[in-house]
């Protein structure tokens, strides 16, 4: 799973920084010497954040293959991506921490616009239908097919 975080995170940069993706990762002996996973997380997510502070990084256009796609609508399908392996990784290290309400309700009205039953197929489950209202990081990884570890009561939400 950090393995394709760290993936994941390399090719957001890359969309951020150049608008397209390339073919080919670049791969870690050519950086340096062989990191530990959470030694490389940490090092791709530096380079990620520095990169997305930068003026102008969350305009343009994105190249992805034949598509082309906002650099806005990546910065968010990115968050998602991030967000909800975060919450993988805790759930695979035995924690049962939630995705923040704050982030999960901003990510919750995008993530179907990005995640159709055209493009869920092969990528994500069905959805998983909750039993009583939850949190916003509860329903978005519930959206995503992930069965939430506790289903926390729903914050209040400013209206």
């Amino acid at each position: 799973m950090l393995n394709h975080v760290v993936d994941s995170i390399r090719v957001l940069y890359e969309a951020i920084t150049i608008g397209g993706i390339s073919a080919g990762a670049e791969p870690d002996d050519a950086v340096g010497p062989r990191l530990d996973p959470v030694a490389r997380l940490r090092r791709e997510t530096a380079r990620l954040l520095a990169a997305g502070v930068a003026p102008g990084s969350a305009e343009g256009t994105v190249y992805i293959g034949d598509r082309e796609l906002t650099a806005s609508a990546v910065t968010v399908a990115g968050a998602i991506e991030i967000a909800v392996h975060g919450w993988d990784i805790s759930v695979a290290c035995g924690g049962a921490r939630v995705i923040p309400s704050n982030l999960a309700a901003l990510l919750l009205p995008i993530a179907p616009l990005l995640i159709t039953a055209e493009t869920r197929s092969g990528l994500f489950a069905h959805p998983v239908r909750l039993a009583r209202p939850a949190c916003p990081g509860d329903e978005l990884v519930a959206f995503l097919g992930r069965q939430p570890r506790l289903l926390t009561p729903p914050e209040p939400r400013n209206a």
